[in-house]
């Protein structure tokens, strides 16, 4: 599986953006699929994700103003971004659970660990 991100770019706090990952290699909606985020000397952490039952699950800091949604014509995630603010900035990834690893991911969505294809990610910068 190929993730391709982009959208990222420098908004200031309150205003929205949106992410795309393009996926190849596998059909979007038959994976479990997710964003992440990570700021230099932290962890990766989960943001968001979805499954091929369009279960979605979001990390507390973001609920209510991110959505994940994808488009499985177009094989396309997206996130949607509003409301940001500075604490919202870091280098964000889509990543895919795909074979053995979709099962882990069915029970920990948001840990890093249960991913196994990652994109090469897009820098969001919110002042």
């Amino acid at each position: 599986v190929q993730l391709v991100e982009s959208g990222g770019g420098s908004v200031e706090a309150g205003g929205s953006l949106t992410l795309s990952c393009a996926v190849s290699g596998n059909r979007l909606n038959r994976m479990c699929v997710g964003w992440f985020r990570q700021i230099p000397g932290k962890e990766r952490e989960g943001v968001a994700y979805t499954d091929d039952d369009g279960t979605t699950s979001y990390a507390d800091s973001v609920r209510g103003r991110f959505t994940i949604s994808k488009d499985n014509a177009r094989n396309t995630l997206y996130l949607q971004m509003n409301n940001l603010k500075p604490e919202d900035t870091a280098v964000y990834y889509c990543a895919a659970a795909t074979g053995m690893a979709a099962a882990q991911a069915y029970r920990d969505p948001l840990k890093k660990d249960s991913y196994n294809s990652w994109g090469q990610g897009t820098q969001v910068t919110v002042s």
